[in-house]
């Protein structure tokens, strides 16, 4: 299947056209029959000689109605443009145009209709001239009579050309449906209609009816009056939902996939003019929806919309800028970036308008990246990124590469600098060098010190240090090789705390001397060699098995104050263990 729009001016023939491809009655309500005018979205379906089934929304032409014709054109990626030969061009024609423009739709066919009663050449050459410089300027035209038939198998044939044409969409995309009709049907309850551009929706699915909202589930599904178990893009789709009223899903409302969309209120975009010819306060329509905005210029091109209500966006989006109360349509514009920063400092705005310059207007991964140096993948899915799967990043974060270079490079000064002010303490920890660099997460230091820039530093021990070997202050460690040297000669002869303060090694600096592994804190105030586990389970070894505290502190010349917490060292590495009430055991 595939979906088109119809386009153009009020009672040029479109539904009578539509009527006359598909048998089908688009006007469903009976002030629109009544009247013999469109006033809402109708919808009706064919196949055509190729096997091929083609939906129409059928928009109204009337400009009263410009925001439900825009709520059936917004989701469509062709349109059937609607001229009366006998009328010509008009005013609808062109803010149709203008709404088609801004959306960049480029698929279509010109229909000059009621041709049986005026020849259709003036009318062709007007509409031509007003296509000049669109994106539909070279679209096929068709001249026909709905009334005698005349051209009617040319279309069908342009119809189906058409669909050949269209972009495959992708059957597997997250699931992003504008609702453009909301009801209640007795017996099944409610059901939301609306034109599904990518992916697909299942029987027993579970949505949400807007990012971050409750979660429906599909009860039932129907496309083309027909009772389906599942529907793949594009097509016109009826949604039975069960866990929700009908007045809960207003038109505009989404049911997306749950998790993979984020409501935003605040975006970036590129517009199609210039931004000194927007007003101040515009509506933004995407999809079905129509919500208030206000527009910040960044610079002639681009712009900060702040949006009334939120809606799910992503990087690419088409969006139709309308004047509030009117129908003028003075630009389109794309979605650049769906979350972006705060403008706090002077001259914030001239330099964001400088980076989305450079902002390609469908998202890619490296573009992102590089703009914004580091994202997690959740995020950059949310916006539309196809990220890498989650095992290749850290912790769900992905850092541009020439990024984590220049963060190297301020990494090993930030190292440099906390040694040199502190000498005693030296390395940064973890989350002082994540502060310093101004990462969202720790595990990013990985990729960071990854880079050749970063080769000097390592991390150890919850901390991220430089170079190899002791940088101790000098007369500290001298001190060190003092206890050491009296150390090698009495290993369990450990120093009293005021042997060590003569010394002049108070806790900073001893605790400095154990990260440089010259010496091993056994408990509050007992310091030894770092070979001293080595060292006691050799001689432990010698004594009879099982042996006592009072036995090891003989056997190693040493006291009370250092065997007792020397054997709960032990103990602790699995070197010895216990045995009966005050027995030990080397292993």
């Amino acid at each position: 299947m595939f979906v088109v729009a119809t386009a153009g001016h009020v009672d040029h023939g479109k539904s009578t056209l539509v009527r006359a491809l598909t048998g089908e009655e688009p006007d469903r309500w009976d002030e629109e029959r009544r009247r013999g005018l469109t006033i809402d979205l109708g919808y009706a379906s064919t196949t055509l000689d190729d096997g091929r089934t083609v939906a129409f929304v059928d928009v109204p032409g009337h400009r009263r109605f410009v925001p439900n014709m825009l709520a059936g054109v917004g989701p469509v990626p062709a349109v059937m443009f609607v001229v009366a030969a006998d009328d010509g061009w008009m005013p609808q024609s062109a803010e149709h145009l203008d709404a088609l423009a801004a959306l960049r739709v480029r698929h279509g066919i010109l229909v000059i209709t009621r041709s049986d009663l005026l020849e259709p050449e003036l009318a062709l050459a007007e509409a031509r001239e007003a296509l000049a410089g669109t994106p539909l300027a070279d679209i096929p035209a068709v001249c026909v009579s709905a009334v005698t038939g005349e051209g009617m198998d040319r279309l069908r044939a342009e119809l189906a050309r058409l669909g050949s044409l269209l972009p495959r969409p992708d059957p597997d995309a997250d699931v992003r449906l504008w609702v453009d009709r909301s009801f209640t049907i007795g017996g099944a309850g409610t059901v939301v209609t609306g034109t599904l551009p990518a992916g697909t929706i299942c029987v027993g699915d579970s949505l949400e009816l807007g990012p971050s909202g409750p979660r429906v589930t599909v009860r039932g599904l129907q496309s083309l009056g027909h009772k389906q178990d599942e529907v793949t893009a594009v097509a016109r789709v009826a949604v039975n939902l069960r866990g929700v009223a009908a007045d809960d899903v207003p038109r505009g409302g989404t049911l997306v996939t749950p998790g993979r969309w984020r409501a935003v209120d605040t975006v970036d975009v590129r517009v199609d003019g210039r931004t000194d010819a927007l007003p101040e306060q515009v509506m933004v329509h995407l999809g079905a929806a129509a919500v208030a905005a206000r527009i910040r210029p960044l610079d002639e091109r681009h712009a900060r919309l702040t949006i009334s209500a939120p809606l799910p966006m992503r990087i690419g989006d088409r969006l139709i800028l309308r004047e509030p109360g009117a129908d003028r349509i003075p630009s389109g514009a794309v979605v650049l970036d769906p979350a972006p920063p705060e403008l706090r400092r002077r001259g914030a705005a001239r330099r964001r308008a400088d980076e989305l310059a450079q902002a390609p207007e469908s998202p890619e991964l490296e573009s992102e990246l590089r703009r914004r140096g580091v994202a997690h993948v959740d995020d950059l899915r949310a916006w539309g990124v196809t990220a890498p799967p989650v095992g290749e990043a850290y912790r769900g974060w992905l850092i541009d590469p020439e990024w984590a270079a220049v963060l190297a490079e301020r990494l090993v000064e930030a190292v440099r600098g906390h040694d040199r002010d502190d000498p005693l303490d030296p390395g940064l920890p973890t989350e002082a060098a994540r502060r310093a660099l101004d990462l969202p997460d720790a595990a990013l230091l990985e990729a960071v010190l990854a880079q050749p820039a970063a080769a000097s530093l390592r991390a150890e021990g919850g901390r991220v240090t430089a170079g190899v070997g002791s940088t101790l202050p000098e007369r500290v460690h001298a001190a060190a090789e003092q206890v050491a040297e009296r150390l090698r000669a009495a290993p369990f002869d450990a120093p009293t705390a005021d042997e060590l303060a003569e010394l002049g090694l108070g806790p900073r600096e001893l605790a400095a001397c154990e990260r440089a592994g010259l010496i091993i804190g056994l408990g509050p105030g007992v310091w030894l060699g770092p070979d001293v586990y080595d060292e006691a389970v050799r001689r432990l070894r010698q004594l009879p098995q099982p042996f006592t505290p009072s036995t090891a502190r003989t056997h190693l010349d040493s006291s009370r104050r250092v065997v007792m917490p020397l054997l709960e060292a032990l103990a602790a590495r699995g070197l010895t263990r216990r045995e009966g009430d005050d027995g030990h055991v080397v292993l």
